[in-house]
């Protein structure tokens, strides 16, 4: 049965955040890469934007987690963390989380993406150019970089594809190199 499927049965064939009908999509809650039921959910159109595109948040559009977040499921419930949290500052969603229960392992992933921090919190990663990066980039090495512990060298021009962030230092990623796992720093690379 495929993730799509899935979803549709254990919502209904409705948006699991706000119970639309219309426009449902499969949303792979980041930073997982890949398709998980349990880290998804199926969202309308709407809701999709908004998750998306923090401009065009409708603050009473997200008034739906009243209910939403007390889902069983992983995905609606980090979803439903990460909105309150973006919405905070309205007042009414803070009353929210007050009263939202995660367990440790799942708060934890909501807080992977750094949607709970403020904008002087977050630790934000850019390429040599300046450009952010996000979890799951591909970025091109600008210069051959010798490997720490290794006798390799990544060359200049290499693709490095699905990088991770340190969530700690805006500095390092983490990437596959013919086969080897590597941190680099982030002004040794540009984002493709």
């Amino acid at each position: 049965m495929s993730i799509e499927k899935e979803l549709r049965a254990r919502s209904g064939s409705k948006c699991e955040l706000c119970g639309s009908e219309e426009h449902l999509q499969v949303y792979n809650v980041p930073p997982v890469l890949g398709e998980s039921v349990e880290k998804s959910a199926l969202v309308c159109g709407t809701c999709h934007e908004q998750i998306e595109d923090a401009s065009k948040m409708d603050s009473n559009h997200w008034r739906c987690l009243n209910d939403s977040m007390w889902s069983e499921h992983t995905g609606v419930q980090v979803i439903a963390w990460r909105m309150l949290n973006r919405l905070r500052s309205e007042g009414w969603p803070q009353d929210l989380l007050d009263m939202l229960y995660l367990d440790e392992e799942t708060l934890a992933f909501a807080k992977e993406t750094g949607d709970h921090l403020d904008d002087s919190e977050k630790v934000i990663h850019k390429d040599s150019n300046g450009v952010t990066l996000q979890n799951g980039d591909s970025v091109v090495l600008i210069k051959d970089l010798n490997v720490k512990g290794s006798s390799m060298v990544a060359k200049r021009g290499t693709a490095v594809r699905n990088i991770s962030l340190d969530r700690e230092n805006a500095t390092y990623i983490e990437g596959r190199v013919n086969g080897q796992m590597i941190v680099i720093l982030t002004q040794y690379v540009k984002k493709t």
